[in-house]
């Protein structure tokens, strides 16, 4: 209220300032004055336009740069009306800067939003349908505003996530390279060779579709266990086909495995029972 009533009688001097010095001259010209300003403002926003359709900036961001620069020049043209007509500018800077701090404290969370909107939008850790995981979310991005980051989960829910969190934290994203390399763990016994099975993995990656040739595949002894040795079988697949030969590879893995006599073990118990007479 104390702020309000501040602004209220900075306003009521500043205009009590210059009404009285009015004159149909001083009108005039100060109306002139502010059609040149009004064209002023057009003619360098759209000189700003065209040096920001030169540069790499993405036009999501010049939409939001261009429209603040529209918005502060407006503002620079009604101060100079107001300065022609003889009211006191300072008091009307001194007005806006009150009135700012007003709605910047009331909306802190909000500019917060929107300075990591920015910061986002700039620094493109991601774009539009890439496949990103947060640490609160994952999904493809399906929009980006000034204020949130809206991501499509796998199981088709609609997250909305503030970008001030996600300009703070970690993001992953699994498309911008475009090749996503899978790792599979699969286990065989102590029984057989390790270049058999090295053999059967590959196999069973040659039969799967959307696995790449460049970079080769790969099947490695990984560890060895109390019973099992562990492999480890990776290969690369274009982003958009990485889930089908992902499942492909781990479906032909058994059937090989079957097929080459290659024991797939997997923890179990014996139990003995047994007869005391």
């Amino acid at each position: 209220m104390e702020q309000a009533a501040e602004a209220s009688s900075l306003l009521e001097q500043a205009l009590r300032a210059g009404w009285g010095t009015l004159t149909l001259g001083k009108v005039l010209s100060s109306l002139a004055l502010l059609l040149a300003c009004l064209a002023a403002v057009r003619l360098l926003t759209a000189l700003a336009g065209r040096l920001l359709g030169r540069t790499t900036v993405d036009a999501r961001t010049r939409g939001y740069i261009l429209k603040g620069t529209r918005t502060a020049l407006y503002l620079f043209a009604a101060l100079v009306f107001a300065g022609s007509l003889g009211i006191d500018v300072t008091s009307l800077i001194a007005l806006v800067s009150v009135f700012g701090l007003a709605v910047s404290l009331a909306i802190q969370d909000i500019l917060s939003n929107v300075a990591a909107g920015i910061e986002l939008l700039l620094a493109k850790p991601f774009a539009l349908g890439d496949y990103v995981a947060t640490e609160d979310a994952e999904g493809e991005v399906a929009e980006i505003t000034l204020t949130h980051t809206k991501l499509d989960t796998f199981g088709g829910q609609r997250v909305m996530l503030p970008n001030s969190k996600l300009s703070d934290g970690k993001i992953v994203n699994y498309t911008v390279r475009g090749i996503r390399r899978a790792e599979l763990s699969v286990c065989a016994s102590y029984g057989d060779s390790a270049e058999a099975v090295r053999a059967a993995c590959l196999r069973a990656i040659s039969r799967a579709e959307n696995v790449l040739s460049d970079p080769p595949p790969q099947a490695v002894v990984f560890a060895y266990g109390s019973s099992t040795v562990e492999y480890r079988v990776r290969f690369w697949a274009e982003t958009k086909f990485f889930w089908d030969a992902h499942n492909s590879v781990l479906e032909d893995l058994r059937t090989v495995f079957e097929e080459d006599g290659i024991t797939m073990t997997y923890p179990h118990v014996n139990v003995h029972i047994m007869d005391e007479k």
